[in-house]
C-alpha cells in the first residue's frame, strides 16, 4: 500500500484573515449608516443593500471562524482536522442569499403595487459611497486566497453588493429626477436576481464537496481508465475520488498488478500518473497481486533487509 501527500494548505493564512478582518470593519462601520439613510429616506433598495451588506459582514465574520478552525491539527476522530468547517460556512453564506431573495422579492413586489415616496437624492448619494466601500472591501478580499470556496463565498458577497449598489444609484437617479417611485423596488428586485445567482453557485460547489462528489473536471471513469493503462495493472477496484476541502483533492484505490510485478515502483509512478495528469497529491493506492501469486518488492540498493514480503 502506498500513501502520498502533496498538498499545501494555510499558506498565507494570516495575511488573508488580515485582508478579511479589514473588509470585515469598512462594511460594518458602512452598514450602520446605511441603515439610518435607508429608514430616513424610504429606500427598500437601501434597505436591502443594508441588508446584503449584514449578510456581507456576517460571512466574512464566519468565514474567519472557519479559517481557524481549519487551521487545527488533525487529532483523535478528526482524521482530518476541522479543514470542511470552511465548505460549511460557504454553504451557511449560500442558504442567507436564499433567505434575503425571499424577504426583498415579496417586498420589491409589495412596493411596485403601491410606491411609497421616496427621497431619490439621499438614494443615489448613498449608493454611490457604498459602490466605492465594497470596491475596496472587493479589492482587499481579492487579495487572499480565493481558491479557497470560504473565501470565494465572503467575495461573492461583496462583490453582489457593489453589483447591488449600482442598481441601487440607477434607481435613486431616476426617482430623483423623475419621480418614478417604482424604480426603487426594481433596484431591490435586481439585487435579489444577483443574489440567487450566487446562492445557486455556493450552494452547488459546498454540496458537491460535502456529498464527496468528484472534483471538477475529474471524471472517475477516466481516472480508472488511466490506472488501468499502466503496463503492470490488470484491475482496478474501490476507486473514490473526492475533495476534502477547498484545493485538496483526495484519491484512493485498490489496483491489482501482474504476477511478480514491483508494488512499489508500480505505485510510485501511478502517484506521479495522478499529481501530472490529474492534479490530485493525496492518494492512498493499495497495491495488490494477482489472487494466488506474489507480489514482488524490490529494494533500493543499500536498504535495510526486509522483514517480510507483502503479499
Amino acid at each position: 500500500m502506498g500513501h502520498g501527500h502533496g498538498h499545501g494548505h494555510g499558506h498565507g493564512a494570516d495575511s488573508d484573515r488580515r485582508y478579511l478582518a479589514a473588509a470585515l470593519a469598512l462594511l460594518v462601520v458602512f452598514m450602520a449608516a446605511e441603515v439610518v439613510i435607508g429608514v430616513i429616506a424610504n429606500s427598500i433598495a437601501l434597505i436591502s443593500d443594508a441588508g446584503h451588506m449584514l449578510t456581507d459582514a456576517a460571512s466574512i465574520a464566519l468565514a474567519l471562524i472557519a479559517m481557524s478552525m481549519a487551521a487545527r491539527p488533525a487529532r483523535g476522530a478528526y482524521t482530518f482536522g476541522w479543514k470542511r468547517a470552511e465548505i460549511l460556512s460557504a454553504a451557511i453564506n449560500g442558504l442567507t442569499f436564499v433567505l434575503l431573495v425571499v424577504y426583498f422579492v415579496y417586498e420589491g413586489v409589495r412596493r411596485l403595487i403601491e410606491p411609497p415616496e421616496v427621497k431619490g437624492l439621499l438614494v443615489f448619494g448613498t449608493a454611490l459611497a457604498g459602490i466605492a466601500v465594497n470596491a475596496v472591501a472587493a479589492w482587499l478580499i481579492a487579495r487572499a486566497d480565493r481558491s479557497s470556496l470560504n473565501v470565494e463565498g465572503a467575495f461573492q458577497h461583496i462583490l453582489n453588493d457593489m453589483y447591488a449598489f449600482i442598481a441601487t444609484a440607477i434607481a435613486g437617479a431616476v426617482v430623483w429626477l423623475t419621480g418614478w417611485g417604482r424604480a426603487d423596488a426594481i433596484a431591490a428586485l435586481v439585487v435579489a436576481a444577483l443574489m440567487a445567482k450566487s446562492a445557486y453557485g455556493l450552494l452547488r460547489d459546498a454540496g458537491r464537496i460535502l456529498f464527496e462528489a468528484a472534483p471538477p473536471g475529474v471524471h472517475p471513469a477516466e481516472v480508472s481508465a488511466a490506472i488501468a493503462a499502466h503496463g503492470d495493472v490488470t484491475g482496478v477496484e474501490d476507486l473514490h475520488v473526492w475533495t476534502v476541502t477547498s484545493g485538496f483533492p483526495a484519491l484512493s484505490a485498490h489496483v491489482i498488478v501482474k504476477t511478480g510485478g514491483d508494488c512499489h515502483r508500480i505505485r510510485r509512478e501511478l502517484a506521479e500518473l495522478l499529481h501530472e495528469r490529474f492534479h490530485i497529491d493525496h492518494t492512498t493506492l493499495q497495491v495488490d497481486h494477482v489472487p494466488g501469486t506474489a507480489c514482488r518488492i524490490v529494494k533500493a540498493p543499500g536498504s535495510p533487509p526486509a522483514a517480510g514480503v507483502a503479499s
